[in-house]
C-alpha cells in the first residue's frame, strides 16, 4: 500500500526569513510570535499551557512526539500553541502511558505544525533577530507567492501590547480540595488562585500540602475575593503582556494593601512587579525551557528552573529599595538568571509578599523550587489569618 503523500509547508518570518519542510498536525495557516523553547522532554505539558498562547513554538529537541499524548499529563483543558515546529516527529509513540500521537492530538485539535525544519539554524536566527511575528502555511496556502505571505505575517499583531489572560483563563470559578491530592489532615489554609493562564500542576501542589484552593476567574474583583476570606492570594502564570493587566494590577494592590498574604509566578511576578511601582519590559527571545539557571540572592544557591516567559520585571538587583509604590516598604530582588541577570524574584520586606519569574510546579522539568508552595504556607502561618493546622478544618 502507498504511503500517504505529505504536503509541503513554509514557515515565514516578518524579517522574510523562509524555512520550508513538510506539513504535520492540522493543515492549514497558523500565526503567532515564534518563541524557542528548549526542553528535551515535556512537549505535552509545553502545548498545553495558556502562556504560550499567540505564540508558533520550536521545539530545540530534535526529536519530538515519541511518548506520545495523554490525558493525564495535560496542563489545561486544551493545545493553547497557535503553530508547532519540530525536526524530526516520531513516526510512532512507544510509550506504555501514550493512548494517541502527537499529530493525531494536534490535528484533532486544529493546531497547524510544520515538521522537517532545520530548528537549530531557526533558533539561532530567533537569538540573534529576536522572537518575531511568524507563520505556518501547508498544503495550498504553501503555494502563495512569498511576497504574499509575508505580507501576512506582517499584519498580525505583536505581542506588545496583547491582553491574553482573559482569553485563556476559566469561565467559572472551581475548587481543588487537598483530600483530592493524598492529604489525610485537616485543611492548613485557603488560598484564591486567580487564574491568568494556570497549569493544573499549580494547585495540585498547593492541595497536596493542605492547602484547599478557590481558582478564580482573571475578571474576579477584590470584593469577590474578600467574600471567599482567603488566608492568601496567589497569581499564576499567564501569556500577554503584562503592561495591559491594569485590571489586575489594580485589583492586587487591594491585596496587598488589605496585608492578605501574596505569592505569584510568571506572570504573578510582573504584576507584582507592577503593583510595586516597577515597569517591565520585553526580553530580546525570552526564557522558554527546563534547563534555566537562577541564583537566590540571599543564600548564594543556584536552582535549576523551568521557564516561559517574554516579559522582565525593571527593577535594581543588588540592593533593597522603597518600592516605587513606597506605601509598601522596602522590596528587593530575590532571584536572578545567571544567564542574563534578568530579574527572577520578588521579596516584600514589609508587607507579606513575595514572588518568582519561573515555574515551581515544574511538571515535566527540575523540581529544585518546590520549596517555595511551602515558604508561601510559612508566610501564611506568620501572618496569622489561617486556622490553626492541629485545630481542624477551617
Amino acid at each position: 500500500m502507498n504511503s500517504p503523500r505529505i504536503e509541503p509547508a513554509v514557515m515565514v518570518l516578518e524579517d522574510g526569513t523562509i524555512f520550508r519542510g513538510r506539513a504535520w498536525g492540522a493543515p492549514g495557516t497558523a500565526f503567532g510570535e515564534a518563541v524557542f523553547a528548549t526542553g528535551m522532554t515535556g512537549y505535552q505539558e509545553t502545548l498545553t499551557d495558556p502562556s504560550y498562547a499567540g505564540q508558533i513554538v520550536i521545539q530545540t529537541a530534535p526529536h519530538i512526539g515519541n511518548t506520545g499524548v495523554n490525558l493525564e499529563d495535560m496542563e489545561s483543558r486544551k493545545i493553547w500553541v497557535n503553530g508547532f515546529v519540530v525536526r524530526d516527529p516520531a513516526r510512532r509513540p512507544s510509550n506504555w502511558r501514550s493512548e494517541r500521537s502527537l499529530d493525531e492530538e494536534l490535528d484533532a485539535q486544529g493546531v497547524t505544525g510544520i515538521q522537517g525544519v532545520d530548528t537549530r539554524a531557526l533558533t539561532r536566527h530567533l537569538r540573534d533577530k529576536g522572537a518575531m511575528r511568524a507563520g505556518i502555511f501547508s498544503g495550498v496556502a504553501a503555494q502563495q507567492p512569498t511576497t504574499d505571505l509575508v505580507q501576512q505575517v506582517t499584519e498580525q499583531p505583536a505581542m506588545a501590547g496583547r491582553a491574553l489572560a482573559e482569553h485563556v483563563s476559566v469561565a467559572k470559578a472551581y475548587v481543588v480540595e487537598p483530600s483530592e491530592h493524598g492529604w489525610s489532615g485537616p485543611v492548613r489554609h485557603d488560598v484564591v488562585a486567580v487564574d491568568l493562564g494556570i497549569k493544573s500542576m499549580t494547585p495540585q501542589r498547593l492541595a497536596e500540602r493542605g492547602v484547599r484552593v478557590h481558582v478564580v476567574p482573571a475578571s474576579t474583583t477584590f470584593e469577590q475575593i474578600r467574600q471567599l476570606d482567603p488566608d492568601g492570594v496567589f497569581f499564576s502564570n499567564g501569556p500577554g503582556d503584562p503592561a495591559t493587566a491594569d485590571e489586575q494590577v489594580a485589583m492586587l494592590r487591594e491585596v496587598l494593601d488589605a496585608r492578605i498574604p501574596f505569592f505569584g509566578i510568571c506572570f504573578g511576578n510582573q504584576l507584582l512587579g507592577r503593583a510595586l511601582g516597577f515597569g517591565t519590559y520585553k526580553l530580546t527571545f525570552g526564557h522558554r525551557g527546563i534547563n534555566q539557571p537562577v541564583m537566590d540572592l540571599a543564600t548564594g544557591t543556584v536552582e535549576i528552573t523551568s521557564q516561559n516567559h517574554g516579559f522582565a520585571v525593571d527593577a535594581p538587583v543588588g540592593e533593597t529599595v522603597t518600592a516605587p509604590e513606597s506605601r509598601y516598604g522596602r522590596v528587593a530582588v530575590s532571584h536572578v538568571g545567571l544567564n542574563d541577570n534578568v530579574v527572577e524574584g520578588l521579596r516584600c520586606e514589609d508587607i507579606p509578599a513575595f514572588s518568582v519569574q519561573y515555574h515551581p510546579e515544574a511538571a515535566a522539568g527540575p523540581h529544585d523550587s518546590a520549596y517555595l508552595f511551602d515558604r508561601f504556607i510559612d508566610v501564611m502561618d506568620r501572618a496569622g489569618q489561617g486556622s490553626d493546622p492541629e485545630a481542624g478544618d477551617n
